[in-house]
């Protein structure tokens, strides 16, 4: 049998319950509006495999970084489909940084930064002179420059820099979709006094996703997220977004391109906010992270989607040229 060439890949992460037909998550969105032509069974995997009319594949890993890594190494180990020419969108719902981004807003990302991957002391015994109970690997204290992270060991799967000519294109495509704005999310908004780009509608934008399988909460760790992704990228660069998948899912992918399984010059990561990683004034960070998702998740679930469906119909309808060129935006 021959493998399918596939245009494109979307990576969910998290669905609630079926792929089509109850509350949705992720994966949901993306099934029951697009043209589906088959439904193969993907028993390595969380989920069944959608391909679409198009060829397009439509895929979730399940959430966590060791479910993103097994059901992406999986997919690109199944014979049944050619995966070289393949563009990737990774697109989910993400914490934000109330510094940065609202509720319902998407961020492309330029670089991946994993977030396990670090000693960690409990704050109540970390040195009276440190800010947060995160070091890298091997370290004696927190890094302060990216020279720092160096004077131990560490491992390569960490930092993961996506093609920024890409992204940029994607932004280009997408930056004037019209995201929806909710009740719920924007009373909300509201409570975040001294954050005033957490206060403003939703909006389009460019910045980092640190991942980590830890689902982390506060104004002291997001002091820490905000320092580490400038340490494993540049001082250029801005954590805006918190997931728990994306360096499983590229330690995948970047495994897979040593045998030319995939480009990962191909590579796309788009992260919608459903919440923020520290709590509004007044609240303690043990409420922060347990409340619930305002309008329960659903403007980042229609962000994720309607976002990142511009971008992969411009790939698919220009396919004669970007199935040899990468678009770029440089």
């Amino acid at each position: 049998e021959t493998a399918t060439p596939v245009k494109a890949v979307v990576v969910t992460m998290y669905e609630k319950g079926e792929p089509t037909g109850d509350d949705p998550g992720e994966l949901q969105l993306w099934v029951e509006r697009s043209d589906i032509k088959t439904r193969h069974d993907f028993p390595l995997g969380e989920f069944p495999i959608f391909q679409t009319m198009e060829d397009v594949l439509i895929v979730c890993v399940g959430g966590g970084i060791p479910n993103a890594t097994a059901s992406i190494m999986a997919l690109g180990a199944d014979q049944r489909f050619d995966l070289s020419k393949s563009y990737w969108l990774i697109a989910g719902i993400a914490g934000g940084d109330p510094l940065d981004v609202s509720l319902g807003s998407a961020v492309w990302a330029r670089n991946i930064i994993d977030g396990d991957l670090a000693y960690e002391i409990d704050a109540r015994e970390i040195e009276e002179d440190w800010p947060y109970g995160y070091l890298p690997l091997g370290a004696s204290r927190p890094a302060e420059k990216p020279e720092d992270i160096y004077t131990g060991w560490t491992l390569n799967t960490i930092s993961f820099p996506l093609n920024e000519g890409l992204t940029l294109w994607a932004y280009e495509q997408s930056k004037s979709v019209e995201l929806p704005d909710f009740p719920a999310s924007k009373a909300f908004r509201e409570a975040f006094e001294g954050y005033p780009n957490a206060q403003q509608p939703p909006s389009i934008t460019i910045g980092e996703t640190l991942s980590a399988s830890t689902y982390w909460h506060g104004e002291k760790l997001n002091e820490w997220a905000n320092d580490w992704v400038q340490l494993y990228s540049d001082s250029t660069r801005n954590f805006m977004t918190s997931n728990m998948e994306d360096s499983g899912t590229l330690t995948a992918l970047y495994r897979l391109s040593r045998t030319d399984q995939i480009d990962p010059d191909r590579i796309l990561v788009l992260r919608t906010v459903s919440n923020y990683t520290t709590p509004p004034e007044g609240q303690p960070a043990t409420w922060s992270a347990t409340a619930p998702y305002p309008d329960e998740g659903r403007p980042a679930f229609e962000a994720a989607y309607l976002v990142g469906s511009k971008v992969i119909d411009q790939l698919v309808a220009q396919w004669e040229e970007t199935r040899d060129q990468i678009p770029s935006g440089l």
